[in-house]
Formats: structure tokens, C-alpha cells, sequence
């Protein structure tokens, strides 16, 4: 059985502007702004369609998406960071095998049994013996699940 929501995403630039409005009062149960231009009402509906069948974004992803468009309102020339910013203060607690590490941020650089260091993926190529990204082993670019990042009260 073909899958409707792919019909309905194929269909939709080849709706006229009637067809789209019907569409959009359809799934957002209002009609869309009165100068909202075709071009950009097909990819805004073709977005709610996925939504509707696979969910929405997560809470932390609206968040980081909110401070990205903020960031760039206050300076049209900024850049993505590759990783989110930590903020100095903040512990990053990860357990490796049978023992707990702790790394305390610091402005510049990572405090980790005493030393200082420029990357977390240097501390986590201490700890592990191996190549690792930094981010991903202490979890700030990926699953939480099971590590935990707490900022300093």
C-alpha cells in the first residue's frame, strides 16, 4: 500500500493556490497569511505534513533552534558553532568503565585531575586510551541517556 503522506508531499506543488489554502486551513485549522507567496507555503506545509506523521522536534531542539535565530538577529555575520557553547562553571560528569570523571569548564580550557587542557576529546583520549570525539563522549552532542552535564550552582 503506498504511503498517503507521500502521495499528499508529491502533490503539493502541483496544487493550485485554492488547493493549498484548503490544505493549509486543513492543518493548522487557520488561513495562512494573507501575503504568504505559494513558493513558501509548499515546503511550510510539506514541513506540517511530516510533522503530523512523525512528530514534532524535541523541546531541547526548539530551544537551540530559538537561541540560533536569536544569536543571528543581534549579528547577521555569526557563524554555527559545530558543538554548543558550555558555559564556564559547568561539571560534565561521565563514568568510564568503573571509575567516574569530572571535568570542570573553565573559560579557556578544561580542568581535568589537576590539568588544563585545550579539547575535551584530548581528556577523552586520557581516559579511554583511544581516539574520541570530546563532545560525544561526555555527551553534549548526543545521547543523554547515560551521562549527565550539570551546571555549577
Amino acid at each position: 500500500m503506498p504511503n498517503p503522506n507521500a502521495k499528499r508531499l508529491a502533490a503539493l506543488p502541483h496544487l493550485d493556490r485554492a488547493a493549498l489554502l484548503d490544505c493549509w486551513r486543513d492543518l493548522f485549522g487557520s488561513s495562512p497569511p494573507s501575503q504568504l507567496r505559494r513558493d513558501l507555503m509548499i515546503p511550510i506545509l510539506a514541513y506540517r505534513i511530516q510533522e503530523h506523521a512523525s512528530g514534532s522536534l524535541g523541546s531541547p531542539t526548539r530551544t537551540r533552534l530559538r537561541q540560533l535565530g536569536e544569536a543571528f538577529e543581534k549579528n547577521h555575520d555569526s557563524t554555527v558553532p559545530s558543538v554548543p557553547r558550555i558555559k564556564p562553571g559547568t561539571r560534565l560528569v561521565r563514568q568510564w568503565k568503573d571509575e567516574v570523571h569530572i571535568v570542570n569548564v573553565r573559560p579557556n580550557s578544561y580542568e581535568y585531575k589537576g590539568g588544563n587542557y585545550k579539547s575535551l576529546s584530548q581528556i577523552a583520549r586520557l581516559i579511554t586510551g583511544t581516539r574520541w570525539s570530546g563532545p560525544l563522549f561526555f555527551g553534549i552532542n548526543g545521547d543523554h541517556s547515560s551521562k549527565q552535564v550539570k551546571e555549577a550552582q
